[in-house]
């Protein structure tokens, strides 16, 4: 089954989204880029967020609101972001007023369950975590008309460093980055991209997105409460979102305002008075209590502990600057980066040593210098600074090896070594680069600058976390001078390093502080630790440290009384980060590993990506099979350069009116060709063939010199779809999906150029795929086999990346029995 597109003409397209000097424009018209029925557009249609912060806690009401279009039942599948800090608690769904309260299941288990009520008729609806801070939502059996809701509760705590915490609540998930070849089989999503060696979930974390131009398709509400909770509440601002903002007796409400689009980060600073946390620990008994011995005791203890402001004498430092110039970063990104990685070099004393290494799908030295360390003089570190003024966005992020490189160069002990990572985190090999580089972060200092409207949070803040770094998030120019601030502090030598904490009284349940890594103490920046006690009970903390120049330091805090109901939720959200990493790594065995991941999840309660919250109504509703399926798209992230009109298109910079599902490839060299040649300063070191999942582009991507070579390589693209599809599937969907691209494909090709008049046949002709007399039989195989003869008369049959048929969640094993995805997709 296929949505209805329908394309538009030169006039049309003027009045919806054209744009050109002139021409007017009408607002109740669908924008070019519309993907319209005749009852409406796309199944999500509202987002409402409601936040309620106490201090430094934030619980969270996520609540997404899905609707039927069609005249038969829909299956809608959403691919939404969360706090990667947040602990998902609890999933409900509202239908016919009829409220369902989801159960935590082990993942495996509450798919089958899943997918059984929806064959059944049943209303069901799932929410699986594919990254830290990414989350699928399916919505089965939504009746004609209907609108379902399904509601999910968070609570975390705020990241509070340099008298100010920050709620960041993340609406869209950007296009990222895939590397690797295409694996062999179905692919286990119905993303963009197919899944590859690197990224063996890759179709699952690439949703299709909406092109420049669509009407607002989400109604979207964000509130936030703010209740200081005794703390100096001095100032409230969003940095992204107009926000209304009013009084109310115990703190402040906030609500952004009507029309916004999920198109960037929600971002809330709240400056306190000076020094508002003190060091402290906590101990909150579990509801029910606990009972002592038991595997993870029956208290959550939490301490926040300050650095002490004693000024410490810098040391020699060695460090080395990751910028990442690929195509995701075009825009206000690449010259906020731009601004940051200078301003970090310019930083550095002639004590210091440093390496700058910029990077996408190659990797660039800078010119005069050598590959290695080199002294931070005035002459180098102004050759760097020139370099990176004029460094600009291109390429494909391989992000693996500049970091492995980096790393490689910071192996020698004896100073302090730091490494700044500047970029947006737009990548899908988050647990291929962590599982490559967590071994060798051990002395090494691990900073983040993560540059978006829409980051990748969860990436970036697990690097720091494992490298006890800091990461810092810029959303804006506006933001950026009062991170760099912060980063310049951090990268200068901790206060405290080697800490170790002692309890005296209440005993501590084996390896459960989290985070694992016990992070440095810089200026201005708290460190917030969390374990799990045998019981909860009056005793006290010591925690030793040692000095940068290696005297010992130490303090004491008492246990007190806490009455957060959220802390062991919140607890057990870090363990599973670390537990998660230390299954990515390797460092355990892996089925132990998830077996620890498992049973902690459902001990409390808190999502992971080993379990699923499932909801199953009771009621059939339908008389069951498959329900029509539809991917929502996603918006293209606020300050992304808009994918490219086809090559060659009429009219000017049009954009193609659909959500397009498209990927660019980079083919390897042939074999026996020459290696291409590299630019002074940069390594002949070339990444292996990549895909960057999005809407139809690859940022920086090179369009082809022949104007038609995007359209042939569209078309070849699609020719290999159709020949990988297995036999037993459904031909006659696949043919009208295949029209409504097509269409677009068409009409972007100039007139006369030869082929597009049989293609726009074909394309009628496919259309009728979907209608009410569908061909059938022998008039279907023609068809079938008209469609390829087109195809590969027009693309010339041009090599490309085979792609896998996709099924959502039900994939197809190699013929070699072999599966490279491993537990957490299966």
């Amino acid at each position: 089954m296929t949505v209805q597109l329908t394309t538009l003409g030169d006039t049309e397209f003027d009045r919806v989204g054209g744009r050109r000097a002139g021409v007017p424009t009408t607002d109740d018209e669908p924008g070019a880029g519309a993907l319209t029925t005749a009852r409406g557009n796309l199944p999500l249609a509202a987002l409402a967020v409601d936040a309620r912060i106490v201090g430094l806690t934030a619980h969270t009401v996520l609540r997404q609101s899905f609707r039927n279009p069609y005249d038969e039942p829909l299956e809608a599948t959403y691919l939404f972001p969360l706090p990667p800090r947040a602990a998902v608690t609890a999933m409900r769904m509202t239908a016919d007023d009829r409220v369902v309260e989801a159960e935590l299941q082990e993942r495996g288990a509450a798919r089958e369950r899943y997918e059984k009520a929806v064959e059944a008729g049943q209303r069901a609806s799932i929410a699986e975590q594919e990254r830290p801070d990414v989350f699928t939502m399916r919505v089965g059996n939504i009746l004609p008309g209907e609108r379902v809701e399904v509601e999910l509760t968070t609570e975390g705590l705020l990241p509070y460093a340099d008298d100010a915490a920050t709620f960041r609540f993340p609406l869209v998930v950007a296009p990222r980055y895939i590397p690797g070849t295409p694996l062999p089989g179905g692919s286990v999503g119905d993303g963009t991209v197919p899944d590859t060696d690197a990224v063996p979930d890759a179709s699952r974390i690439t949703p299709p997105v909406l092109l420049p131009g669509f009407p607002n398709p989400i109604d979207l509400s964000v509130t936030v409460h703010v209740d200081a909770g005794g703390l100096p509440l001095r100032q409230v601002r969003s940095s992204l979102h107009t926000v209304d903002t009013e009084r109310t007796d115990d703190g402040v409400r906030l609500a952004i305002a009507p029309g916004e689009r999920a198109d960037r980060d929600f971002v809330l600073r709240l400056g306190y008075g000076e020094q508002a946390v003190a060091t402290a620990a906590s101990v909150t008994p579990d509801e029910p209590a606990g009972t002592d011995g038991t595997e993870y005791g029956g208290a959550t203890v939490r301490l926040t502990l300050l650095p002490p402001t004693d000024a410490v004498p810098p040391r020699p430092r060695d460090v080395v600057l990751l910028l990442d110039r690929s195509g995701s970063m075009n825009g206000w990104k690449m010259v906020a980066a731009r601004r940051a990685a200078a301003r970090i070099v310019d930083t550095l004393t002639d004590a210091d040593r440093f390496a700058v290494l910029r990077f996408d799908h190659v990797v660039e030295h800078v010119d005069g210098l050598p590959e290695g360390l080199v002294a931070a003089t005035d002459r180098s570190r102004y050759a760097a600074v020139e370099a990176l003024a004029r460094t600009d966005a291109r390429g494909g992020t391989e992000l693996l090896s500049p970091l492995t490189e980096a790393l490689s160069l910071l192996a020698e002990s004896g100073r302090d070594r730091v490494l700044v990572l500047v970029t947006d985190g737009q990548v899908g090999n988050e647990d291929q680069i962590v599982a490559a580089s967590a071994d060798r972060f051990a002395g090494v200092r691990v900073h983040t600058v993560g540059i978006d409207r829409a980051v990748n949070a969860g990436f970036l803040g697990r690097l720091a976390t494992l490298g006890g770094g800091r990461c810092e998030l810029v959303e804006s120019m506006d933001r950026l001078d009062e991170a760099m601030t912060a980063i310049h502090r951090r990268i200068s030598a901790p206060v405290l390093r080697d800490l170790r904490l002692t309890f005296d009284g209440p005993e501590l349940v084996g390896d459960t502080l989290t985070p694992a890594r016990m992070p440095d103490l810089f200026p201005g920046a708290p460190v917030m630790v969390a374990g799990r006690l045998r019981a909860a009970g009056a005793g006290r903390v010591r925690v030793d440290a040692r000095r940068p120049d290696g005297t010992p330091w130490s303090t004491t805090a008492e246990l007190v009384a806490g009455e957060d109901p959220a802390a062991a939720a919140v607890w057990a959200r870090g363990r599973l980060r670390d537990l998660e990493d230390e299954y990515a790594i390797g460092a355990t065995d892996r089925a132990s590993a998830e077996a620890r991941i498992v049973a902690t999840s459902l001990r409390f309660g808190v999502l992971c990506r080993f379990t699923a919250y499932v909801a199953v109504d009771s009621r059939v509703v339908t008389e069951g099979g498959t329900p029509r399926r539809v991917t929502q798209p996603v918006e293209l992230p606020s300050g992304w350069e808009p994918p490219a009109a086809l090559a060659g298109g009429s009219g000017g910079g049009r954009m193609m009116p659909m959500a397009m599902k498209l990927s660019s490839h980079t083919a390897p060299p042939a074999p026996g060709a020459p290696a291409p040649a590299t630019a002074p300063g940069v390594s002949a070191r070339r990444a292996r063939p990549a895909v960057f999942g999005g809407p139809g582009f690859a940022p920086g991507h090179r369009p082809p010199a022949d104007p038609l070579e995007g359209a042939r390589q569209q078309a070849n693209l699609e020719l290999r779809r159709l020949r990988a599809l297995p036999p037993a599937d459904d031909r006659r969907s696949a043919l009208a999906d295949l029209g409504t691209r097509l269409a677009a494909l068409v009409d972007g090709l100039p007139d006369g150029v030869t082929g597009r008049a049989e293609l726009a046949a074909l394309v009628t002709d496919l259309r009728a795929c979907d209608g009410d007399e569908p061909p059938r039989g022998a008039e279907l195989d023609r068809l079938w086999q008209r469609t390829i003869d087109l195809l590969a008369a027009f693309a010339g049959e041009r090599p490309a990346p085979e792609p896998a048929p996709r099924r959502f969640g039900r994939r197809r094993r190699p013929e070699d029995g072999t599966d490279r995805r491993g537990s957490f997709w299966r």
